[in-house]
């Protein structure tokens, strides 16, 4: 999704139409217009930052147009008392977005056929080395990075970004260190069925000591948007006449069943390399930095990525600077390290700070919790971090 979304910001933006940008893709072309009724257990939270950057170059009317569902409200809880968090938008504005992942990439695929005149993409391709330009002060100043493709091509770039995930070769080849070490826990996603019926807009995770556990809204059957919007204005107004911070705790849906075959089992662990670019060469998405998922930020994180680079390329690109540049591209890595060291610090802390029953820290986290909830500002704060 990080790399699609790369090329295809790329290829709309104004100041790069003079530029030939190429994607490496392993997998084989996926675009579709109709998709199955079952739904696929890879989603991910989308924020309002990365709908934003989405909408930019069209993807997210495509995304729109297929399948997707907002939440409202976020309500999260310790399992171990009864302290809880609340993030409630009373002016009616989405809090994120619930997408399938196959939904994204066939978005993103229509906004890359859109510019193909700029943007080549080589599905099923493999690169298997890389040639790295040496140093200014050698008598060799080539500006190219050669990569060598496992079917014998031989491409070369004066910037190549590495969207490859977290075991990224683009990092592994540029030389750049990875910090990393895994949680010794795996996740489990399936699609649940609810019991009763439900406006199913918000997203509920409730801490326990192995682990958080968390229900994300995913469809909205036998409603209408007509009837959701109206319960909203409703909660809204009565919203108004109770003090700020105080909004009322509400119980979770009752699971019925588990959709059959839509269990997956996949391991938590934590990462962030040590660069994000070297001469010529930028490390966006998973390539520079792992997460866990109890806050839904990975992907979003990416995106964050994208819209920073980006922004300093098309500069780069209208002065007729060159791309590849590390003066530029330190302005990009310095933005976004600060940016993602705070956050994968602030998971990284909740993940461990919940994952103890000991009294001491149950109540340091609680009090946390219900001094968090009764200020408003402060939640207000987070939110629009995590946007970023």
């Amino acid at each position: 999704m990080v790399g699609s979304a790369m090329a295809a910001a790329l290829g709309h933006d104004v100041h790069f139409r003079d530029k030939k940008i190429l994607l490496l893709e392993a997998g084989p072309r996926k675009v579709s217009d109709h998709l199955p009724e079952s739904y696929s257990n890879r989603v991910s939270s989308i924020s309002p930052g990365s709908a934003t950057l989405l909408s930019s170059f069209g993807a997210w009317d495509h995304v729109c147009s297929l399948r997707f569902k907002p939440f409202r409200r976020m309500q999260v809880w310790d399992a171990c008392s009864e302290a809880m968090i609340i993030f409630d938008k009373n002016n009616l504005e989405d809090m994120g977005y619930i997408v399938e992942n196959d939904v994204i990439i066939s978005a993103l695929t229509k906004q890359l056929d859109a510019v193909s005149d700029r943007v080549e993409v080589l599905y099923r391709s493999r690169a298997v080395g890389y040639t790295w330009p040496l140093p200014y002060h050698t008598s060799d100043t080539s500006p190219w990075v050669k990569i060598d493709l496992a079917d014998g091509r031989r491409l070369q770039t004066k910037l190549l970004i590495g969207a490859d995930g977290q075991n990224s070769i683009v990092r592994k080849a540029a030389g750049i260190q990875n910090i990393h070490y895994q949680y010794d826990q795996s996740a489990v996603v399936a699609t649940l069925h609810l019991s009763e019926a439900t406006d199913n807009n918000v997203a509920w995770q409730r801490f326990l000591p192995s682990g958080p556990i968390a229900l994300l809204p995913w469809s909205n059957l036998h409603h209408s948007d007509f009837i959701d919007t109206a319960g909203s204005v409703f909660r809204s107004a009565i919203s108004l006449l109770m003090p700020s911070g105080t909004a009322a705790r509400q119980l979770p849906p009752s699971i019925a069943r588990v959709e059959p075959k839509s269990r997956a089992v996949f391991p938590l662990g934590m990462g962030h390399a040590t660069e994000y670019v070297r001469q010529r060469v930028a490390l966006i998405g998973d390539a520079a930095h792992r997460v866990h998922p109890l806050a839904g930020q990975g992907v979003n994180m990416g995106f964050g990525d994208i819209a920073c680079l980006t922004h300093h390329l098309s500069t780069a690109a209208f002065n007729g600077k060159d791309l590849g540049s590390i003066k530029h591209l330190l302005q990009f890595e310095t933005e976004r390290q600060r940016h993602n060291l705070s956050l994968m610090a602030a998971i990284d802390l909740l993940k461990r700070l919940y994952s103890t029953s000991v009294t001491p820290f149950v109540l340091l986290r609680t009090w946390g919790l219900q001094t968090t909830n009764a200020l408003s500002p402060v939640k207000e704060q987070i939110m629009a971090f995590a946007n970023k």
